[in-house]
């Protein structure tokens, strides 16, 4: 089956289960923090194993499944766990759900994700609007065919979105959540970095390190979708702090946030 094949049947088969719901916004739920969707009102739920091509996620804090409801009165579709190239997918696959919002319609991405601190003065439970990435997954989602409505060399100039990231700044300012702005460095995993590696990642000019969004977004820009990035900064990465690393620390930092993140994303979704 062809990437664009694949594409039409899970968006297909997305489309029977919504009914006349037309979803215009798009949301990425990163690790801990598929809370969010419980925030979706009149929700539809629909199990990843129902999706042709939807591969069951595997890692603690991803759920499997998308949300359609309404969110601060507008129409979304929340992807509840996402898949990443370090469980053996491939960039395609990482993207699909991206690719598949744009073919239902949808024209706005929000991604979350969790990512470890590299700048010193973050401190767990920091919120990071990305306003740049670093891919060095050296993978891509649009290497092969280009797929119908995608560009062959889409322009990544301002992959997130600065007036989303304006108006998610406003919303900070509104009800006071802090709000960061950084680099986000995005890196193929699954093991943490070393020390060393969060140097060289310093000196390239990251502020934050994580193991998704980065192919999901240049898919999104292919396709003409506006991007918002949030990372929730869960823990200081290696070297810049004494304690040692553990996934069971990124989940407890990102418990603390939710109520944060879910109302700066309430938020940008209602001045939409």
């Amino acid at each position: 089956m062809s990437e664009s094949d694949r594409v039409a049947a899970a968006a297909g088969a997305i489309r029977a289960r919504l009914g006349s719901r037309r979803p215009e916004v798009g949301i990425v739920l990163g690790s801990g923090l598929g809370g969010l969707a419980e925030r979706i009102g009149e929700a539809v739920r629909i199990g990843y194993r129902d999706v042709p091509g939807f591969p069951l996620p595997t890692v603690q804090g991803h759920g499997g499944e998308l949300v359609a409801g309404s969110l601060a009165g507008r129409p979304v579709l929340a992807q509840s766990g996402r898949f990443h190239m370090y469980e053996g997918y491939d960039a395609a696959t990482c993207a699909l759900p991206v690719r598949v919002f744009a073919e239902l319609g949808i024209s706005v991405l929000i991604v979350t994700n969790a990512a470890g601190g590299i700048r010193r003065t973050f401190s767990p439970g920091t919120l990071m609007l990305i306003a740049d990435h670093v891919n060095l997954t050296f993978r891509n989602p649009l290497i092969g065919p280009v797929l119908r409505g995608e560009e062959r060399f889409p322009d990544m100039s301002d992959p997130y979105d600065p007036a989303l990231r304006g108006r998610a700044g406003a919303v900070g300012r509104e009800r006071g959540i802090a709000l960061d702005a950084g680099v986000y460095a995005g890196v193929l995993g699954p093991s943490y970095e070393t020390p060393a590696e969060i140097r060289m990642l310093e000196r390239l000019g990251a502020d934050a390190v994580g193991m998704s969004t980065v192919v999901e977004v240049i898919a999104a820009r292919a396709r003409g979708l506006r991007c918002l990035g949030i990372s929730t900064i869960t823990n200081p990465a290696a070297g810049i702090g004494a304690a040692k690393l553990s996934h069971a620390e990124v989940m407890e930092a990102a418990e603390r946030v939710k109520v944060a993140l879910g109302g700066l994303v309430e938020g940008v979704i209602a001045g939409l």
